[in-house]
């Protein structure tokens, strides 16, 4: 199992932890699966009134989709095959909170998990980016999830820069990305502290204000998403152009603010 699931029956929280530290918690098509499966059955599940999202390890959250993950493509160039797209809660029909707790990195195809969770908190270790354009990618998805939270400039800078930059956590609060920011190994028990009050609420009200939320959004993010298949198969370098880039990165280039 890539996913670790823990419930609290008295306090009506469950813990979903990404379990793939030696790969910073990439995601590969096992992970994406069980967490579909998650998601579908905490929607059954009334022991569960709320969820927290976490990585293991204290090296990263997660960082996307995993680079050996191969996703073979429609011929038409109409369709596009994403398996992040049903990734998150709310792709699965999920309108239970849940509350991301962020170590370590937290970059690309994370930001689709982050997008779908209710907020964030950070422990001070956590740094946030994109690396899609420096690989000749298109950050499509991952840049509307992002302007759901953050200013639009400073969306495009943490995407248009790519790996050279990464977000700090205290950048990230003041930005809007996360709601809290915790001192080094902090981040877990804070958003289960969160999510326990949460989950002590009348589940029918929270629910509804959860739907209430992301309905003020997501009209938006609809007309996006319609434009980011054609985006990312006009911008994006062939495959084989994006691994030589991949494959020829600095170490340890990068600046932090």
């Amino acid at each position: 199992m890539t996913l670790d699931v823990t419930r609290d029956k008295e306090t009506g929280v469950a813990v979903v932890t990404l379990n793939r530290p030696h790969r910073h918690n990439a995601l590969d098509q096992a992970t994406i699966t069980e967490l579909g499966t998650a998601w579908r059955e905490f929607r059954h599940d009334d022991t569960v009134r709320a969820v927290v999202l976490t990585g293991a390890g204290d090296r990263a959250f997660c960082t996307g989709i995993d680079r050996d993950l191969t996703v073979p493509q429609p011929s038409s160039p109409y369709s596009m095959d994403d398996p992040l797209l049903t990734v998150g809660p709310k792709a699965n029909d999920l309108w239970k909170p849940v509350i991301a707790a962020v170590n370590g990195m937290a970059c690309g195809g994370a930001f689709y998990l982050l997008g779908e969770a209710e907020f964030a908190v950070a422990d001070e270790t956590a740094t946030f980016f994109d690396p899609h354009t420096t690989y000749g990618m298109v950050s499509a998805y991952e840049s509307v999830y992002l302007a759901q939270r953050m200013p639009p400039g400073e969306v495009a800078r943490l995407a248009l820069l790519g790996t050279a930059e990464r977000m700090s956590a205290r950048r990230a609060y003041e930005t809007g990305l996360v709601s809290e920011v915790t001192a080094p190994g902090g981040a877990l028990a804070a958003a289960v502290r969160c999510a326990e009050t949460v989950a002590a609420h009348p589940t029918e009200a929270v629910q509804g204000t959860v739907r209430a939320v992301w309905a003020a959004t997501e009209a938006a993010r609809d007309r996006a998403f319609a434009q980011a298949p054609h985006l990312i198969a006009l911008g994006n370098l062939p495959p084989d152009r994006q691994a030589e880039l991949f494959n020829s990165r600095a170490q340890g280039g990068h600046t932090t603010r």
